[in-house]
């Protein structure tokens, strides 16, 4: 085991005669996370001694909470990779992931996905830790992805997007001239005798809304510009729905596979809002457009400008 991560946290006393674990629970720790520090030497002291979840805290209490993590996993193997790397502290970090390139490893994808890079990144800083994608992006999207570096990040950012507190905005082309705006709410589930394919599925699919609007159109090559805002992360969900619509991305392997504009998906994560998994801070990140989508359909500036703004204050970063 590793230890990866300290964190303090002082009681207040609007916190006090709190359990450790209420009070742990309300910071955003899962019941997976308060379980494995529950049994971790050390995972949780108060005042500098061991103490069990039920222990009652009072007005200035320092919690103490130490993540140990086991090795990385032997099954994802350290390749060189290029990485566009916007942000990185001890909890997480930011990729702006090149299209192409899977995010986890798979039959055929064992030594060229994200996560073989990150795992050599890691290793050749000395630092190494488990992988843990929070957003998904399929392997031919490119744009922006939140990995998180320990157990507790991780834990707390995948309860942000259940609970649709991490802003995930999308850059697209489609096909044809959308309307100015709308919302498309439709089902997804699997397609009939397909482990890859999705399809709107209004008797067994599962609840899926996105909202666009269009920001260009470009009558030469009869497509839409469009900036996509999620409620929910369904796989394939711009795809199936912009299909769905009659408005597909050109590229698409699945929904429409015509490379005549574009080699790949003309999908884009271009823009990222959240607080920070542990301090709180307000996060935002936006990834320039790659040159193959503003070649398949030029459109002015300032969509695909790149900017990243971390308003956070010099602090310990040990200390909440």
């Amino acid at each position: 085991m590793i230890l990866t991560r300290v964190l303090h946290y002082q009681i207040t006393q609007y916190e006090t005669d709190w359990t450790v674990e209420e009070f742990l629970q309300k910071k955003g720790y899962s019941r997976n996370a308060l379980s494995k520090l529950k049994r971790a030497e050390g995972g949780l002291t108060v005042n500098g001694r061991s103490a069990f979840s039920s222990c009652r805290m009072k007005t200035g209490d320092t919690l103490t909470v130490q993540l140990y993590e086991p090795e990385p996993s032997p099954q994802i193997l350290p390749a060189p990779m290029d990485l566009s790397i916007l942000y990185e502290d001890e909890d997480l970090m930011i990729i702006d992931k090149a299209a192409g390139i899977p995010v986890h490893p798979s039959q055929g994808h064992r030594y060229d996905s994200l996560a073989n890079g990150i795992v050599w990144y890691s290793r050749k800083k000395g630092t190494p830790f488990s992988f843990r994608a929070v957003n998904r992006l399929d392997s031919g999207t490119s744009g922006l992805l939140i990995v998180a570096k320990n157990l507790i990040s991780s834990s707390i950012l995948s309860q942000m997007v259940k609970d649709r507190l991490i802003r995930r905005e999308y850059l697209a082309l489609a096909t044809g001239r959308l309307p100015d705006r709308g919302t498309i709410i439709a089902p997804i589930g699997r397609a009939e005798n397909s482990i890859m394919t999705r399809r709107v599925d209004f008797d067994n699919g599962d609840y899926a809304c996105t909202h666009y609007e269009r920001l260009f159109y470009n009558p030469d090559i009869d497509c839409s510009l469009a900036r996509i805002h999620l409620d929910t992360g369904r796989t394939h969900q711009i795809r199936v729905h912009f299909q769905y619509i009659g408005h597909p991305l050109p590229g698409d392997f699945l929904y429409l596979p015509d490379y005549s504009l574009i080699g790949r998906t003309a999908l884009h994560s271009w823009r990222l809002s959240f607080s920070h998994p542990i301090t709180k801070a307000p996060m935002v990140f936006t990834a320039s457009v790659p040159e193959d989508i503003k070649n398949a359909c030029p459109f002015p500036d300032p969509v695909g400008s790149t900017s990243i703004s971390v308003p956070i204050q010099k602090r310990n970063p040990n200390s909440i």
